[in-house]
């Protein structure tokens, strides 16, 4: 079990987790090189909705996708909105957001699907991406879990859905916490840390350190938590360890880029059989 940073080609990079084989799934967390944005998005920047140009972001969203050998028309994406609302995709809605974000699938902040050929894509700039694969019932996940999100525990929520929607067992489903703020940079003022306190009482010392007066949320192990409660098995849950703020010449972060700045997506599909 391992995270990695691998180049495509053209300077383009791709994070991936080596559970997710290639023979069910494609997958990638995009760096922020290899596009064609200007500042203060420069690179590859993935989201139509922080201010680039859509034509720009549609040519960067292209290069993405065929470096993945995915069709990036046909990928579906939401608006995200914090929330913790899940939408189960078909292929009825391929290429939602692809071009257009009014068009993408409103207030909400995470996919599931068994259709193959159909790229399910969220947007994160040090929010915490968790994508998943249940490789017996064929079906993919991907959440957004920033701290909101988290609190709302959308990564187990993601995982009684596909229970849900495809009877998946948990103990089946791998689970990836990809590129996002580390432990090491994510500051919260007191309320924030008192939240994760009430909703992960259990474990909030494993989560939740103070250093020199200041609160720290462990994001990450609050997901790796929830996803246990909810049946995983630890052997199936990759962490990417990799602040994106520590990192940020690798990945978008909005805390080291001052707010301004562009998106890194993560991308999950079912291959096409």
């Amino acid at each position: 079990m391992s995270f990695a940073i691998e180049h495509l080609g053209n300077n383009l990079w791709r994070g991936k987790f080596s559970t997710f084989t290639e023979d069910i799934c494609q997958h990638g967390f995009s760096a922020r090189l290899g596009g064609i944005s200007v500042q203060p998005y420069k690179g590859l920047n993935m989201a139509l909705h922080v201010g680039d140009e859509a034509d720009i972001v549609w040519e960067n969203r292209k290069r993405f996708f065929q470096a993945l050998g995915l069709k990036a028309e046909k990928l579906v994406t939401p608006q995200q909105v914090h929330g913790a609302a899940i939408q189960r995709v078909t292929s009825a809605d391929a290429g939602r957001g692809a071009k257009d974000y009014a068009d993408a699938i409103a207030d909400t902040d995470a996919l599931i699907t068994n259709e193959p050929g159909l790229p399910l894509m969220l947007c994160f700039a040090d929010c915490v991406p968790v994508i998943f694969l249940d490789p017996e019932k064929k079906a993919v996940g991907i959440a957004h879990a920033g701290w909101k999100g988290t609190v709302a525990q959308i990564a187990r929520d993601t995982v009684l859905r596909m229970q849900a929607e495809f009877a998946s067992e948990p103990a089946d489903i791998l689970a990836g916490i990809g590129p996002s703020i580390g432990p090491c940079c994510f500051a919260v003022g007191e309320d924030v840390a008192e939240k994760f306190r009430t909703v992960f009482s259990s474990y909030a010392d494993g989560i939740i350190m103070q250093q020199a007066g200041q609160y720290y949320v462990n994001l990450w192990e609050a997901n790796r938590q929830q996803l246990l409660a909810a049946g995983l098995a630890k052997e199936h849950i990759e962490m990417a360890d990799t602040c994106t703020d520590c990192q940020h010449q690798w990945f978008y972060s909005y805390r080291a880029d001052s707010g301004q700045t562009g998106r890194m997506a993560a991308i999950i599909a079912l291959n096409q059989y």
